[in-house]
């Protein structure tokens, strides 16, 4: 889904700005943003998918929580998460987040460092479309 993200500079960072008609699949945008952010090629097969799941009081931190995650499965098990899928709710005073992605072999990809998700700039906004959302990543 190279059409709802775009990967835009920022200073010595990496910015996603990315897009889809409903908050989940704008967060998954940003997530595959990222992982073409790590990664210039991505095969179209191979890994296997994990689940991810989270919950955070505002849509900010909950973008910002599932990233993190991402990263750190990135660092844990040693895999690019790319397909990304997800779904958002609002949960009472919160919201949360179900999530899926491919776990691609970092032996397998030649991927770069990104070091981290910021909050740097970070944007999340309903559209008349759908959403859209700007992330800031420290490279």
């Amino acid at each position: 889904m190279t059409d709802a993200y775009t990967l835009r500079e920022h200073t010595a960072d990496v910015a996603v700005e990315a897009r889809g008609p409903t908050l989940g699949a704008c967060f998954a945008a940003v997530a595959d943003g990222m992982a073409a952010a790590m990664c210039d090629e991505i095969p179209a097969s191979g890994g296997e998918r994990f689940a991810l799941t989270a919950r955070a009081t505002t849509k900010k931190r909950l973008l910002y929580d599932y990233l993190d995650d991402l990263i750190y499965e990135r660092d844990v098990r040693g895999v690019l998460p790319v397909d990304n899928e997800a779904t958002v709710a609002r949960d009472g005073d919160g919201w949360t987040l179900d999530a899926s992605a491919r776990g691609l072999s970092l032996a397998d990809v030649a991927a770069r460092d990104l070091k981290a998700v910021t909050f740097s700039q970070m944007q999340i906004e309903e559209r008349a479309d759908g959403w859209e959302a700007y992330v800031v990543f420290d490279v």
